[in-house]
């Protein structure tokens, strides 16, 4: 706790003060009682008089105001004062920056000169706000790392990641080109394959016909169309075997010198005699 005492108050001092002074010093204890810790300090700044007292008192009232390093800066010149009251406002004002060690050091130089709860209580306090501080400390260099493992961690993710689609992007553009190169390797191959059934089906109908041109009959002098019925070809040769039986009859009764005579085949039937044939 901050001891506040205004010793340029006190009988001795006053003694050796002016009456502007005691006018100066009043003014001051009033500004710092209603809490114008500034205009405290600067009316003791103000004195003439130059003591211990006067650092302390000045030193008290800029740490009311938060100017810790001044209110530092004055205790220190405030020597000559309790030194344990000295040294437990110091420790104070570094406590104030935390500064843990210079506020512990200063609170064990307090409690080596006097014992006091009050200075007790900062000294353990300061230590513990150490600890914390330091665990605090740790806590956060551990996150950092953390932190930065985790955007390393990511940052190769990502590099892999973009690695991987990068490669399943060729491999599916490689297997693109594949199935478009055998699609076409398909359709040539199924263009040969249908060239190749054309081709034999030309062969196949030339061949047809070349054999219908083969067995085709061909036409001779006398000779009736191939195409006629059957039973008109067979009728064609029994009337050839009459012919020609008729010839060798006419050439035999030549040889007689028997007279030619008209001779009419019958219509009837193959080994049936027409009765109405005359005989030569």
């Amino acid at each position: 706790m901050m001891k506040m005492i205004l010793l340029l108050l006190s009988t001795g001092t006053l003694l050796h003060a002016g009456l502007t002074d005691f006018k100066t010093i009043s003014e001051a204890k009033q500004a710092y009682e209603v809490g114008e810790y500034g205009k405290s300090a600067a009316l003791l700044k103000g004195l003439e008089t130059q003591s211990p007292q006067k650092n302390y008192d000045i030193g008290n009232a800029l740490y009311k105001e938060k100017k810790y390093d001044e209110a530092i800066e004055a205790y220190d010149k405030a020597e000559g004062i309790d030194e344990a009251t000295r040294q437990h406002n110091i420790g104070n004002s570094h406590f104030q920056k935390k500064e843990w060690d210079k506020a512990i050091e200063a609170y064990e130089k307090a409690l080596e000169i006097k014992e006091d709860e009050d200075t007790k209580f900062n000294f353990e306090l300061a230590k513990k706000q150490k600890q914390k501080e330091e665990e605090q400390q740790k806590q956060d260099q551990q996150d950092q790392e953390n932190k930065e493992d985790n955007q390393e961690q990511n940052q190769d993710n990502k590099k892999n990641q973009d690695q991987k689609q990068n490669q399943d992007q060729k491999d599916q553009k490689q297997k693109n080109k594949d199935q478009n190169n055998k699609q076409d390797q398909k359709q040539k191959e199924n263009k040969e394959e249908q060239k190749k059934e054309d081709q034999k089906k030309d062969e196949g109908e030339k061949n047809k016909s070349d054999s219908q041109k083969e067995k085709k009959p061909q036409d001779k002098q006398g000779d009736k169309p191939s195409g006629q019925p059957k039973d008109q070809k067979k009728m064609s040769k029994e009337e050839k075997l009459k012919e020609q039986e008729l010839k060798r009859l006419m050439k035999k009764m030549g040889q007689n010198k028997t007279p030619t005579m008209m001779y009419q085949m019958g219509e009837g039937k193959e080994g049936e005699r027409n009765e109405n044939a005359k005989p030569w």
